[in-house]
């Protein structure tokens, strides 16, 4: 029996019930005709079996006769049960709340009503225009090699005049980021996403494009795109390539780097006010044909979010980055050319992995191994709501550097500089999101050279790279709803390699959606 019919049924054994208690006060014994009719009706639709009816007819006190015909009433005479207000109340919200909801589902006088799939898809973006301005300050050597360049031409001769960055002249740049990313809810428990952005398919640690390419189009390229599975409110698992799933800074993970790969997030409760994360993750970095030295990063983090009060909060977070087959090494012929990284930005070791050619040919290669350890820290005060004071703090360590090994497979000796950390002051609007929200920041940032892998981290500090320490400071204010201006001033010198002083300034007008 459908829904619909045991509501019917319902109904009518109220109607009897109250009928036979109404007949009893009356001194009456005769049943309104129209609860006979639906109670026959009833019988012959197979709704009630005909002892049922039987019974109901019986509590009204009616003699068996569901499926005789009806008698006639006195001529005059209308027989209405009593239903008690409260059971009116409650038959009438009933039916109420069931026309809605069958409103809202079918979308009753909507015009132009869009398919339901339409509603399960949420679209958001945001645009970006910049002026950067790069200043480099007097004493710089000019001798900071450009191991990008120098790999991409396939060695130093054919690189040309890009075989050292430039140090000597300022630049300055227009720049544009557009993002345009959509959200698709599959079911309950699974969400797909997918994300397109200005930049290229060399930079993994930029999606800006710098404006003066003689009016030409620019490359929109894929960002994202994964599947998300979250089967419970604990536990949500990612795969394809997806947003950072690792709490930290932009002192390891830039923060335009998105991920190949696989995650999983365990978020358990651990009291009322403090939730555990743990993370695991495998990340393909590069395939390589005809070999089983495929580089990848395998990384696990532990952590928590403790809300200390009504204004305090503190998350920690403990994590291990394990990179395989990452460092160069040698040969006399092109066979191992593949160890050779596909992108870098400045700061790490490297050296020449070809011993069949002179120096000026051949690529080049990391020294080191790298298996960083990472403890980040953030400490939010809201007791000025909606002005927060949120102290950051974040060191990593690479304890993969292992000066005897390099030494043997590159000849070599390296002194190890392995660590960096960072100290970040921000006041204000955690997020800029109408007018009049603002927000200040202040960081001072020391990164050695082989602390963290120099390709994923930040790529505005010194320009990106790793051996670089110096001040960060900046801020910015919301001039509309999701529309806000901000100004960046980045300061930086080099740790232990030639002088390479870099200050870069940044004024954005961003807009979301």
């Amino acid at each position: 029996m459908n829904a619909k019919k045991w509501r019917v049924a319902s109904f009518l054994c109220i109607l009897v019930c109250i009928n036979a208690w109404s007949a009893e006060k009356d001194q009456a014994t005769n049943v309104d005709p129209t609860t006979l009719k639906l109670i026959k009706l009833l019988v012959e639709q197979g709704v009630l079996t005909q002892d049922k009816a039987n019974a109901l007819l019986r509590e009204a006190g009616k003699p068996d006769a569901a499926t005789s015909d009806v008698p006639k009433t006195e001529p005059g005479i209308v027989r209405v049960p009593y239903v008690p207000e409260t059971i009116k109340n409650e038959m009438r919200e009933q039916i109420k709340q069931e026309v809605l909801a069958q409103a809202k589902q079918e979308r009753w006088g909507a015009p132009g009503a869009l398919p339901e799939w339409i509603e399960r898809i949420k679209w958001d973006g945001d645009i970006r225009l910049r002026y950067q301005r790069d200043q480099f300050p007097d004493g710089n050597l000019g001798a900071t090699p450009n191991y990008q360049a120098i790999n991409s031409a396939g060695g130093i001769a054919q690189a040309g005049t890009n075989v050292f960055i430039n140090d000597s002249v300022d630049r300055t740049r227009w720049r544009l980021r557009a993002r345009l990313g959509m959200l698709a809810k599959v079911n309950d428990e699974l969400e797909t996403g997918l994300r397109l952005t200005t930049g290229n398919t060399v930079d993994p640690v930029s999606t800006n494009q710098t404006l003066g390419n003689n009016f030409n189009r620019n490359s929109f390229v894929l960002d994202r795109a994964y599947l998300r599975f979250d089967p419970n409110e604990r536990f949500t698992l990612w795969g394809g390539r997806l947003p950072n799933p690792w709490f930290g800074t932009d002192l390891v993970w830039d923060e335009d780097l998105n991920f190949d790969g696989v995650a999983a997030t365990f978020k358990p409760k651990l009291s009322d006010n403090i939730s555990g994360f743990a993370t695991l993750g495998w990340f393909p970095v590069q395939e390589v044909e005809l070999s089983a030295s495929d580089k990848s990063l395998s990384g696990a983090q532990v952590g928590m979010d403790w809300k200390i009060s009504a204004h305090h909060g503190l998350k920690i977070g403990l994590a291990y980055y394990d990179y395989r087959h990452v460092s160069g090494r040698q040969a006399d012929s092109a066979l191992l050319d593949y160890t050779a990284p596909q992108f870098v930005q400045k700061g790490n070791s490297m050296f020449h992995i070809r011993t069949d050619t002179v120096f000026s040919n051949g690529l080049f290669g990391l020294a080191p191994n790298f298996k960083e350890i990472d403890l980040t820290a953030v400490w939010d005060i809201a007791a000025f709501d909606p002005v927060h004071v949120v102290f950051t703090g974040d060191y990593v360590k690479n304890v993969g550097f292992d000066r005897a090994e390099i030494q043997q497979r590159t000849g070599l000796d390296i002194e190890p500089k392995t660590r960096g950390y960072q100290m970040k002051f921000a006041v204000g609007s955690p997020l800029i999101k109408k007018r009049g929200d603002w927000q200040f920041i202040s960081a001072y940032k020391y990164l050695e050279r082989d602390a963290v892998l120099d390709a994923f981290t930040d790529s505005d500090f010194h320009l990106g790279g790793t051996d670089a320490k110096g001040w960060i400071l900046g801020g910015g204010y919301g001039l509309a709803n999701n529309t806000w201006l901000s100004l960046r001033w980045l300061s930086a010198n080099e740790i232990d390699g030639p002088p390479l002083a870099i200050d870069v300034l940044q004024l954005d007008l961003n807009a979301r959606f």
